[in-house]
């Protein structure tokens, strides 16, 4: 038999190949176990997941207000390039902030997925005034997850009038 180990090839007989697995199997029985340092980790950034995006999107929303929060966001999917589209959507929201009141906290209103790649997430967004609906949609096309999708809306509460309906008739 032939070994490659570090760019040098090593010839071993079937007979020491028997031999060394021998003895170094009961050699290895009879070594005390001692337990071995655990392997430093590197430091560095943590994989983000979906969840952590829309954290990241919301302390950003709090803390610095609506365009840094949106250019987070959108950041993470370099196929967003309209950046007349994104800047409107900052005015849009942040006009649209100024009616509903301060921003308080979140609440995950849904979760979906259809598949491990492609999750939907429905927050609550919750003001002093109004809430609004956040929408998010991730799709992971490799090892990280980007937005996909976002929509804000105001009509959770037309949908809750819809739901109560006994067979969708008025009641």
């Amino acid at each position: 038999m032939k070994f490659l180990i570090a760019g040098r090839v090593f010839r071993l007989s079937a007979l020491s190949l028997v031999f060394s697995c021998y003895f170094g199997l009961t050699a290895s029985a009879q070594a005390p176990i001692t337990p071995t340092a655990p392997k430093p980790t590197v430091v560095g950034l943590a994989p983000k997941t979906a969840l952590s995006i829309i954290d990241a999107f919301f302390k950003k929303y709090k803390d610095d207000g609506t365009g840094p929060a949106v250019d987070y966001l959108f950041g993470t999917n370099k196929y967003f390039t309209n950046a007349a589209g994104i800047s409107q959507l900052k005015v849009k929201l942040d006009s649209l902030r100024q009616t509903v009141g301060t921003y308080l906290s979140k609440e995950l209103i849904a979760q979906r997925s259809s598949s491990p790649s492609l999750y939907l997430y429905s927050v609550l967004v919750k003001n002093e005034i109004q809430p609004l609906r956040f929408t998010f949609i991730f799709y992971k096309p490799q090892s990280e997850w980007v937005l996909y999708r976002f929509k804000y809306d105001d009509q959770m509460d037309s949908e809750l009038e819809e739901a109560a309906k006994i067979n969708n008739k008025h009641p």
